[in-house]
């Protein structure tokens, strides 16, 4: 039964963070990430805890290049939390 619930799901829109719709631009001391979403809006994508799933890859003062696609607009937010941190916090520098 989960699995054809999890099948299902993957057919449904739904809000939320995509690792697909997350990239690298260019690393080094800062990293340089874009996010493109077609469902969340700016407010849910600042919230804090959104980009948890990357709280592996990110590090504090990396530069998030958001595309929120359902406006359409572009704002550039910065990871605020510390390096490795479970919880992911971004401060919206637009």
């Amino acid at each position: 039964m989960n699995f054809l619930i999890r099948i299902l799901l993957r057919f449904l829109p739904c809000a939320g963070f995509e690792l697909k719709d997350m990239n690298r631009i260019q690393g080094g001391t800062v990293t340089l990430w874009l996010y493109k979403s077609v469902t969340d809006s700016l407010a849910t994508m600042i919230a804090s805890g959104y980009f948890d799933p990357v709280a592996e890859l990110v590090r504090n003062g990396d530069i998030i290049i958001i595309c929120d696609t359902n406006v359409p607009t572009i704002d550039m937010v910065t990871v605020t939390s510390a390096d490795g941190a479970s919880t992911v916090t971004v401060l919206n520098g637009t």
